[in-house]
């Protein structure tokens, strides 16, 4: 440890600080004067809007069910329904009546609500009477700390892994203006909490495995770091992982092969970090399953209902000539639904058509079943669509633009990497990180081989993924700025990059490369900041050019 390099080191966090502090600023800013488009509230999309729904509600009625807060009106310009969603689910509630819920998990926004609730009793105002200046509160008072948390976090990693001090400051560049995330801060949203958590576990797996980084990492800056953190009890260290883990997972599904491999990883680094890493995950299983069960009285997710239930009995004696539910077909079914007591006797049914091809819906009441048509015959099931009830958006037939989905998946393939939806087109510094992982899993120590193989799998497994959803998902993530669905990736994709960057300082071409690469992202988040709900500035340039339908 020289007296240069502690020098250097002192120098870079202060650098930390202020890109991190003006970052911070710049996202209060933007939070201060957040305005929805049709100037009622601060809510920038059906996305926001479904989690705010559930927020409000919950304070304000009590319940999950956001039915009250969709049938809002504006008083002047009564054709407006500022809280209206199209993410919302409709089910049979608790209360054995048909309501309307937000589509996405419910953890997070009862967390938000937890907040909202101790702001409600401190000051007395609502999110129904003051959509705009108590929504804007309760963003700063939810995002700033995310954000913050997610700075420091991967900048922490960043002084970590990185080699040199020039290079290290560009990464904090890329960390603080040069992702797309930045424009999620202005949103509620589940990407920031899952890309905050994400940084926390990669930053407490570096500090586990700091005494075996690459020794060009181990400058004075990680010795005086190191010597703090072994204060740091272990056992809290490592649950705090496993509960960083599980969040990220409980806000974005496909986090769950991330969160196997933390697993492996800190196994693998230290053996007793299992059980406490164990006991984090299971602490946020218990909040995700249990809020969705107090929400729908299912564990599953409400975007997991989009298909037939489980299936009641099969009519195998009825045949129809014409493919339509026939009068015969709809006593059986009456008949078979009052003997599984799901009906009350002597309970009249209606049965009418469903969005879907060789579905019915069978209706009792509040209750509804699926009326099946197959090769084999008719068949009696519970209802599990929830994306289908009276003007749903989505339909085929209803959903536009993107939303209508890319049936081919070779032109999604190239839209999502280099097009108008690109990571590679959208954010140029991500053409550093397979690079690194080239490097990392063939130079790398043996901690950080393991670390950069694990994220390139995830990676690829998410990609996978996602490129292989059924054509109504295949919309790159809805109306954004991004292809958001895996913003989750930034910090663990930066940590990958930044030992990349140390080959751009010994020539001037090099470095001005490297420039213009940091350049053109900064250029894509800041054209994204007035709201991460619209379409990335790529797609709205080639639609200008007649390029793309609208």
């Amino acid at each position: 440890m020289t007296e240069q390099t502690a020098s250097e080191a002192g120098a870079r966090r202060s650098v930390y600080l202020i890109l991190a502090l003006i970052t911070l600023a710049l996202t209060a800013g933007r939070i201060a004067v957040v305005t929805g488009r049709d100037g009622t509230t601060a809510f920038l999309s059906a996305n926001d809007r479904s989690r705010w729904c559930t927020v409000a509600s919950l304070v304000e009625h009590g319940t999950y069910a956001i039915d009250s807060q969709i049938e809002i009106v504006d008083p002047v310009r009564r054709h407006i329904h500022p809280w209206q969603t199209i993410d919302k689910v409709r089910h049979l509630g608790s209360d054995d009546k048909q309501h309307y819920y937000s589509s996405k998990p419910p953890l997070f926004p009862t967390v938000v609500a937890g907040v909202y609730k101790v702001l409600y009793l401190v000051t007395g105002m609502t999110l129904t009477d003051h959509p705009i200046y108590l929504a804007r509160i309760l963003l700063g008072l939810v995002n700033l700390p995310l954000l913050a948390i997610f700075l420091f976090a991967t900048l922490g990693c960043i002084e970590r892994i990185g080699h040199g001090d020039w290079s290290k400051r560009i990464a904090a560049l890329g960390c603080c203006f040069g992702t797309m995330l930045l424009p999620f801060t202005v949103s509620l949203n589940n990407h920031l909490p899952a890309a905050t958590a994400t940084a926390v576990v990669a930053w407490i797996y570096l500090v586990t495995v700091s005494g075996r980084l690459n020794q060009s990492t181990a400058d004075s800056a990680s010795g005086a770091s190191n010597a703090r953190d072994s204060g740091w009890p272990h056992t809290v260290r490592y649950l705090l992982a496993g509960v960083c883990a599980a969040l990220a997972a409980a806000n974005e599904l496909p986090a769950l092969s991330m969160l196997v491999f933390w697993l492996g990883l800190f196994a693998w680094a230290k053996r007793a970090s299992v059980l406490p890493f164990m006991g984090g995950v299971v602490i946020v299983a218990v909040g995700f399953f249990g809020t969705n069960w107090l929400a729908h009285q299912c564990i599953r997710p409400p975007y997991a209902h989009r298909g037939n239930g489980e299936t009641i009995a099969v009519l195998e004696s009825l045949r129809t000539s014409s493919g339509e539910p026939d009068e015969s077909v709809r006593l059986k079914s009456q008949a078979l639904l009052i003997e599984t007591e799901l009906i009350n006797s002597g309970a009249e049914i209606e049965i009418t058509a469903s969005d879907e091809a060789s579905r019915w819906i069978v209706r009792s009441g509040e209750r509804q079943f699926a009326l099946l048509l197959s090769e084999s015959g008719w068949s009696l099931a519970k209802w599990d669509d929830w994306y289908e009830y009276p003007n749903t958006y989505w339909k085929d037939g209803s959903r536009r633009g993107v939303d209508r989905g890319e049936p081919s998946k070779f032109v999604y393939f190239a839209q999502m990497t280099f097009g108008h939806h690109g990571l590679f087109s959208l954010t140029p510094l991500w053409l550093l990180v397979p690079v690194g992982f080239f490097i990392g899993v063939k130079r790398g120590t043996p901690e950080v081989r393991r670390l950069v193989l694990a994220i390139l799998v995830a990676s690829l497994v998410c990609f996978v993924f996602y490129l292989n959803r059924p054509l109504i998902d295949r919309n790159y993530g809805g109306v954004s700025v991004c292809f958001r669905w895996l913003l989750w990736f930034a910090p663990l994709w930066l940590l990958v990059a930044t030992p990349v960057m140390a080959w751009f300082e010994s020539t001037p071409m090099r470095r001005g490369t490297l420039y213009t690469m940091l350049a053109l992202s900064v250029f894509s988040m800041s054209a994204s900041l007035e709201s991460p709900w619209q379409s990335p500035w790529i797609f709205r340039f080639w639609q200008f050019l007649g390029w793309l339908d609208s």
